[in-house]
């Protein structure tokens, strides 16, 4: 267990979801033409939401060989974010129904306007994936696919009022749900030095993470951080790379100084380590057999962990990897999309029977 997990309290409560209901027999399909690059907009600000990364992988691998009007069942997106995946495999497997959750309510709403067109074919809950156990134990079905897109969407690195950006000022929260009580201000103003170090190094990479944290303990002892701007300059003073008053950051191209830092923050404040493994044991608990699991990952730890869960069920006759290595981005969509640089995705299905599977990913 990593340091900063120590400090992690159980806050977990259970939401139960609304039953899923398949489409009135003899009810013809909604058709939509999607594109993955449609422009999709946010209706809380008129601004445009981020494309989904990897979207035409995902529908390929969840289509394999068979035809559209053959994939059915039951999807559970358990990042619904926008919606952006979801409303493209919708579109593309007619017979396909939703269970989309996410912990963030306030991206639930953008995807609700997404997904109207879909009517009954969709439920949304808000859920965490440590809440995914029970409310998958709710169903009255196996799902019959579980996608997961790891990591933050634009909807909330983009509004500097949800305290996550280094780039605006606001105060410095970084919460995806609002029942969590801790915030990074919580983190950064009481944590010790060494725990500090720790968390930037471990959860963001960050090489000058004892420099950091020393100068934000000392920093703190005269004024405590409120705001996301404060704590960026002071961790780009840290590191020898102030920026500029006035500026526009760092030249384009580069890398923010307090990058890692606000991403270790991030992690920390949502326990992504541990909702990821949440989510995970979900998945191999309550999919159907011959039922897939897809995992987008942007954070190479958290992509370790994929790798690990699934090599090791794989050994262990719990899973059939369909990707022996992971799918990434083509030039094409790295240009249009340069959030998708970062991105894998794994995918592994259910054995219809104990087999022993393919260990390799």
């Amino acid at each position: 267990m990593s340091t900063h997990q120590r400090h992690i309290n159980d806050r977990r409560a259970h939401a139960r979801p609304v039953p899923i209901h398949a489409r009135p027999a003899g009810a013809a399909p909604r058709v939509l033409t999607l594109s993955v690059f449609d422009a999709m907009t946010d209706p809380l600000s008129d601004r445009p939401v981020h494309v989904p990364v990897l979207a035409e992988e995902v529908a390929r691998l969840l289509g394999g060989r068979r035809s559209a009007d053959s994939v059915s069942g039951l999807l559970v997106d358990v990042t619904l974010g926008a919606g952006g995946h979801s409303a493209l495999l919708l579109e593309r497997f007619p017979r396909l129904r939703l269970l989309g959750t996410d912990q963030d309510p306030e991206i639930l709403s953008v995807a609700r306007e997404r997904l109207e067109p879909f009517q009954d074919r969709v439920r949304i809950e808000h859920a965490r994936m440590s809440e995914l156990t029970q409310v998958l134990a709710d169903l009255d079905e196996q799902p019959a696919a579980l996608l997961m897109d790891l990591g933050a969407s634009s909807l909330q690195l983009d509004r500097p009022e949800r305290g996550f950006s280094f780039a605006w000022d606001g105060p410095l929260d970084m919460r995806m749900d609002p029942r969590r009580s801790r915030t990074a201000a919580d983190i950064v103003n009481t944590w010790d030095e060494g725990d500090l170090a720790d968390l930037f190094f471990h959860e963001g990479g960050e090489r000058g993470a004892r420099k950091v944290a020393r100068a934000l303990v000392e920093a703190r002892r005269r004024a405590p951080f409120r705001r996301t701007r404060g704590l960026s300059e002071a961790v780009a003073i840290a590191l020898g790379k102030p920026i500029r008053s006035g500026g526009d950051g760092p030249r384009r191209g580069s890398i923010h100084p307090a990058t890692r830092v606000f991403q270790a923050l991030r992690r920390a404040v949502n326990e992504e380590a541990d909702e990821l493994e949440s989510g995970l044991a979900a998945a191999r608990e309550h999919l159907a057999p011959d039922g897939q699991l897809l995992a987008i990952s942007f954070h190479s730890g958290e992509d370790g962990v994929v790798k690990r869960f699934l090599a090791e069920g794989a050994r262990a006759g719990e899973w059939v990897l369909e990707t022996r290595r992971p799918v990434e981005a083509g030039p094409e969509e790295v240009r249009r999309n340069p959030r998708s640089r970062s991105a894998k995705l794994r995918v592994a299905r259910r054995p219809l029977s104990p087999s022993q599977g393919d260990p390799t990913v």
